[in-house]
């Protein structure tokens, strides 16, 4: 589209951003594997070999960003190089090592009057997608909507919108060069709050919102849409040690868990830990969590077990940290372990340690979270771990997709049925 939000009052431009991601996503939906995979192999090459641009529209986001006050850590994940670059291409090329899951036949049968029936995979339509500031996602999430034939209208932070800008811009290029709807991919040209809310607006046009940053902006968002949201609100994750868990692998998957990288959604928040080990237990986790300086919140039972640790409020149990702390309670059963966490975790990756696998089973089948892992760190959540590719988000609702959302999650199903003259009588 040649009209910016400038140029346009911001509902006229946002009407027209949408109906024409709309328009594209009939096209893309009947868009053979090749040319996607075309798109996804030739856009890693430009983006290779756009470096200079890339890395001057980079450049003038990093001047901005003390004026938006971002943090040390924030300015490093906006920060481009050749090594980061190379890193973005290597995804969409992964992307486009992928199964096409559109077509897929995911059920068929006839009827016994002959009517044969199919159940197809389809893609979703729109995707409406808000995220943070880090450039690498923006050329992420378009790969993984094209792929799964879904136009994609992409709203980053302002922080990052001049490397974002630029590396549309190559996407753009090369999809008109391979036969990709022009209007595919599309960033929203304005940086103004008050556009979101007009795609909000849209269910019309729009077929899903994912919206990835805080909890408050992922609030306004499922209050707000006019459409279906694919979204977890935080992350809090725990880690259960049974009575019969090894003492030398729990503590390794705990410190992992909490400790790996701290300020993401599935980091461990809280440790509960069966009575029957805690006095074993606890002295060797607080070893591994002193490692990384975490500081310890813990119940009056956990406390007679380790040296240094302050008293958990009942705000502990259900707060996402997002840093060096971790609450901790001492339970009685697996029983209690699994009541605490269906009432204060976030439904998100929850963990046990043991070595009962009748515990196991229990443990998987009743806490209600969309990952649940049996001695394994609670980090491995994780759309590419799991083997699914690039991911545009994680899932805590129930309906259509849950867990990471990979490919598959961006795409929903018809039934086509056949016949040969069949009425209803």
């Amino acid at each position: 589209m040649s009209s910016t939000a400038a140029e346009l009052d911001l509902g006229q431009y946002c009407r027209r951003t949408a109906d024409a991601a709309k328009a594209a996503s009939y096209e893309l939906a009947a868009l053979d594997t090749t040319i996607k995979n075309q798109w996804l192999i030739e856009s890693a090459a430009a983006l290779e070999a756009g470096t200079e641009a890339i890395f001057a529209a980079n450049e003038l986001d990093l001047a901005a960003a003390p004026g938006y006050g971002l943090s040390e850590a924030a300015v490093d994940r906006l920060r481009l190089d050749a090594a980061r670059v190379a890193g973005i291409a290597t995804g969409l090329r992964e992307i486009a090592a992928l199964p096409d899951p559109i077509g897929e036949v995911i059920d068929g049968f006839t009827r016994p009057g002959g009517l044969q029936i199919l159940k197809r995979r389809v893609p979703l339509g729109v995707v409406f997608f808000i995220y943070e500031s880090r450039p690498n996602v923006t050329a992420d999430a378009a790969g993984i909507c094209v792929k799964s034939g879904n136009a994609v209208i992409l709203r980053g932070g302002k922080e990052a919108i001049h490397s974002s800008r630029a590396i549309v811009d190559i996407l753009s290029a090369t999809a008109v060069r391979c036969g990709v709807p022009a209007d595919a991919v599309q960033l929203v040209a304005t940086t103004d709050r008050a556009a979101v809310g007009e795609f909000l607006s849209m269910g019309d046009a729009i077929d899903v919102t994912i919206p990835r940053g805080g909890e408050s902006l992922i609030r306004r968002v499922a209050r707000e849409a006019t459409m279906p949201v694919i979204k977890h609100y935080d992350g809090n994750c725990h880690v259960y040690v049974d009575a019969s868990a090894e003492v030398p692998m729990a503590a390794a998957i705990i410190q992992n868990a909490k400790c790996q990288r701290m300020g993401v959604c599935n980091a461990c928040e809280s440790l509960l830990i069966h009575a029957g080990i805690a006095a074993e237990a606890l002295p060797e986790i607080e070893k591994k969590l002193a490692e990384y300086d975490v500081e310890i919140r813990a119940d009056s039972r956990a406390a007679k077990h380790l040296t240094n640790s302050i008293p958990a409020t009942d705000d502990d149990w259900g707060t996402e940290y997002l840093g060096p702390k971790i609450s901790v309670a001492v339970v009685d059963s697996m029983d209690q372990a699994i009541n605490h966490i269906n009432r204060y975790g976030s439904h998100h990756t929850d963990a046990i340690v043991t070595s009962d696998l009748r515990s196991a089973d229990v443990f998987t089948t009743r806490v209600d979270s969309a990952a649940v892992m049996v001695n394994a760190s609670t980090r491995f959540n994780d759309g590419s771990v799991f083997g699914l590719g690039a991911e545009i988000g994680i899932s805590t609702d129930k309906f259509h997709a849950r867990g990471p959302c990979g490919l598959r999650e961006l795409t929903s199903y018809k039934y086509v049925v056949r016949g040969n003259g069949q009425v209803r009588e």
